[in-house]
């Protein structure tokens, strides 16, 4: 059979170029020695998750610990998939998280060589390629219907063989010359699928750089290779173009190691040098005593719009990731507590080789720790932020007035060192913290535990002797001042001492002033509570609570 006949019948395109000119149009990256070049490659389908910033992270650490480049590609490949500003969307989420990339799409870059980034744009490549194997004698037409397809799988299925084409059940493989050009004339419609030379009974050790040495078995399958619109398959795009990019380490979830034996044999079909591939653990959780895979279906948290509606603390949320990445971030974490993360060398013999438990729990411990970390003034940019996008229109008017604000989170916050509260996890919940310090957003709940004349006299007696200028002693004084007037003890001594001669303590009254002013019998310091909303607001509020 005359291969480059057949190839140009196959492939006619008068445009294309030899393929071993894309050597010299994408040629090996300048680059140290030993750095790294790594990629996200999604598909556009507007669902970013967790799984994705996982890899991201490792790959963007690799590339930038070792003087690399991390760039993104996007594999385009399945119209059917593609959603409008889905490539926007991974730049912008990624961003969120610190993950830049250096090049790729959408990115300006000076380093933007190695482009188009989307593969539907890269398709005169693969085509070049595909006419190679063709000549070759390593690719042929299939002209299999889906029809006969689902016949195949169905007769593979009922004898418990592994479904696929290949073997016997290849029908077009051994199709003579003539067969081959009668379809064509006939007008059907073909694939061009990979002529494997695999033998399934041959097995071979193979060094992924995180699990270590595994066992793999040829590929034996003759995938497709070129669709019938012309289009790649990922498994063949993606060996082309991890190639002119000059991608050296492909770090990617384990589920795709049932596909290495297909791209490994692709690599060596194509004359390009593999990779290096390491394989991330799945992420998992605790669900009913068992483990298992987060789920796009179940599990919220798996999406990386979780993380942001509710307003983690997107510092904390790489930190968390970087501990379940790399085995000894932690204990670098405990002696570098305020370092930039990115300070930490991070290495791939580090990653765990097991599935990865993702406890939510921790993160949200982690966050409240970073957030307590910041100042008044960094904090209030962080909560805006989040207010600017997920915030209620209330919200947005409130955060208008940055230096009432910032009072407020000195309050909630604490003092800087260890007496540092934790009272804020997320930005959500603290938005919602502050709601008692705006009047439209005060919803208090008058649970009082002593009847309305003592909640009365307090209030009203308190009203009366009330003066914003008044230090925390001063008016703890006057809170005292009022025990006597309504039977309670003003010395916490002598309550105790005799609990039954008193009504109450000053500290009960402070919780009636408490939760007449702030709705609630817990709140920070309350005299601060008073200082901050003023004095026309704080009377406001004692008249209201009255029984």
């Amino acid at each position: 059979m005359d291969l480059k006949k057949l190839a140009s019948a196959l492939i006619p395109d008068d445009d294309l170029i030899d393929p071993d000119k894309y050597e010299e149009i994408y040629p090996p990256r300048d680059l140290p020695a030993g750095a790294q070049v790594t990629r996200l490659a999604p598909s556009p389908t507007g669902f970013i998750h967790l799984g994705n910033l996982f890899s991201a992270l490792a790959d963007e650490r690799m590339a930038h610990t070792t003087g690399g480049v991390f760039y993104l590609r996007i594999e385009d490949t399945d119209l059917k998939r593609k959603v409008d500003g889905a490539v926007e969307s991974v730049i912008r989420s990624l961003n969120y998280f610190g993950i830049k990339f250096d090049e790729g799409a959408e990115i300006e870059s000076k380093l933007n060589i190695y482009g188009p980034y989307y593969q539907r744009q890269r398709a005169k490549i693969y085509r070049a390629y595909a006419k190679r194997l063709i000549e070759e004698g390593r690719a042929y037409p299939c002209f299999c219907t889906e029809e006969e397809l689902d016949e195949v799988r169905k007769e593979q299925n009922a004898q418990k063989l592994i479904t696929g084409y290949y073997g016997k059940y290849a029908k077009c493989r051994s199709l003579s010359e003539e067969q081959i050009y009668s379809n064509l004339a006939a007008g059907k419609p073909f694939v061009i699928r990979l002529r494997s030379e695999g033998d399934v009974n041959v097995k071979h050790t193979f060094h992924d750089a995180i699990k270590g040495d595994i066992t793999v078995t040829e590929n034996d399958q003759d995938i497709v290779l070129i669709k019938s619109d012309g289009i790649p398959t990922y498994h063949f795009a993606h060996a082309i173009d991890d190639h002119f990019m000059r991608t050296t380490l492909v770090i990617r979830g384990e589920e795709w190691l049932s596909s290495l034996p297909i791209h490994l044999e692709l690599f060596k079909a194509l004359g390009f040098k593999t990779p290096v591939y390491a394989h991330t653990s799945s992420l998992m959780k605790t669900d009913g005593g068992a483990r298992r895979k987060l789920s796009k279906r179940k599990d919220p948290e798996l999406s990386l719009d979780y993380y942001r509606s509710a307003g983690y603390y997107p510092d904390a949320v790489v930190r968390y990731l970087l501990t379940i990445l790399n085995s000894n971030f932690e204990e670098w974490e405990r002696k570098n507590p305020r370092s930039d993360w990115r300070d930490f060398k991070f290495k791939i013999d580090k990653m765990s080789r097991s599935g990865t438990l993702f406890d939510l729990d921790k993160l949200s411990d982690i966050s409240r720790t970073r957030i307590s970390q910041l100042s008044a003034e960094e904090c209030y940019e962080f909560l805006r932020g989040w207010v600017e996008e997920f915030g209620t229109e209330a919200d947005k008017l409130h955060f208008a007035d940055g230096e009432y604000i910032i009072k407020i989170l000195n309050l909630i916050m604490g003092t800087s060192g260890k007496k540092r509260r934790k009272d804020i996890e997320r930005a959500e919940q603290g938005v919602r913290l502050m709601d008692y310090f705006f009047d439209d957003a005060f919803n208090p709940d008058y649970s009082f535990r002593f009847g309305d004349g003592t909640v009365n006299a307090v209030l009203d007696g308190f009203a009366e002797i009330y003066d914003p200028a008044d230090d925390n002693s001063v008016w703890f004084a006057k809170v005292k001042s009022l025990a006597p007037r309504v039977g309670f003890a003003a010395d916490m001594g002598e309550y105790k001492a005799n609990p039954g001669a008193y009504g109450g303590n000053v500290s009960d009254i402070a919780e009636i002033l408490r939760i007449a002013v702030t709705g609630s019998p817990n709140s920070p310091d309350l005299c601060t509570i008073m200082g901050i909303l003023g004095r026309e607001r704080t009377l406001g509020r004692l008249r209201a609570a009255r029984r």
